[in-house]
């Protein structure tokens, strides 16, 4: 079983502090549930996860199976089995996706154990499929021209393909259509298995009437200030953070914006 442990994590962005102390422990075979108002640090805490540049880790540790992830370059923690399914995916002109999936999951073995061609191109075609993805993805450039349910459905494409240890889903449901969702939520929920972990972040629990979470937990002021099992996300569905705040005793801060 592989874990994933992030200690007293505390995260600035130009001087701003935004992550103040944040715990969590996901292990494989768990799915986690990450839920708070806007500005409380949930995108703040995938990108220090995945080592983003801007954002600057001032205190605490996170270590996957006891390795320091802070001390990993960013390809690095790709390669150790960390995923991230971004909310806003960058294109990348003049490389197609299929060329991006093969050089990503060939990164990961070792030289001279390169995944055959037909071996790939039999699995990717089958992963498609399976979220009903157009065959022309495979050849069209990198997130070029891709609506929003493509983007997302192409987030889930990758971390199929590459199978990852953990997986963080940063608004991965934001822009989808019911039926979009539905393919989407199939996805995550197919990869559910002893080597698999996944956090999701997510505003709303619509996502999570098709995944059942083992733990939810809710972000306020850069802490997690709650957690729970999947009942926790349906409280917050049916009264609002402001139910929250009120049972916790903290006053909702003036002005926030999503970090």
């Amino acid at each position: 079983m592989a874990i994933l442990e992030i200690k007293g994590l505390h995260v600035e962005i130009e001087g701003k502090k935004i992550l103040k102390g944040v715990d969590l422990t996901l292990n494989s075979n768990e799915i986690h549930a990450i839920m708070g108002p806007n500005g409380t640090g949930k995108s703040t805490l995938a990108q220090a996860i995945m080592g983003h540049p801007r954002y600057e880790v001032t205190a605490g540790t996170i270590t996957l199976d006891g390795e320091d992830v802070l001390e990993m370059e960013v390809d690095k923690r790709a390669q150790a089995g960390i995923f991230l399914g971004m909310q806003y995916p960058s294109e990348v002109t003049g490389v197609t996706n299929a060329d991006f999936l093969r050089s990503a999951i060939n990164a990961k073995r070792e030289e001279g154990d390169e995944i055959p061609l037909m071996g790939f191109i039999r699995e990717l075609d089958k992963k498609m499929e399976a979220l009903e993805m157009s065959e022309d993805m495979a050849t069209r450039y990198l997130n070029e021209g891709f609506s929003g349910g493509e983007e997302k459905r192409n987030e889930i494409l990758q971390m199929t393909m590459l199978k990852p240890k953990f997986a963080v889903l940063d608004e991965i449901d934001s822009g989808l259509d019911i039926d979009a969702l539905k393919i989407v939520a199939k996805g995550i929920n197919d990869m559910r298995g002893e080597e698999f972990g996944c956090l999701i972040i997510t505003h709303y629990q619509r996502l999570l009437d098709y995944i059942t979470p083992d733990h939810v937990h809710v972000m306020i002021e850069g802490r997690i200030a709650k957690s729970g099992g999947a009942e926790l996300a349906h409280q917050l569905e049916e009264h609002g953070y402001d139910w929250l705040h009120d049972e916790l005793g903290i006053e909702p801060a003036a002005e926030e914006q999503e970090a």
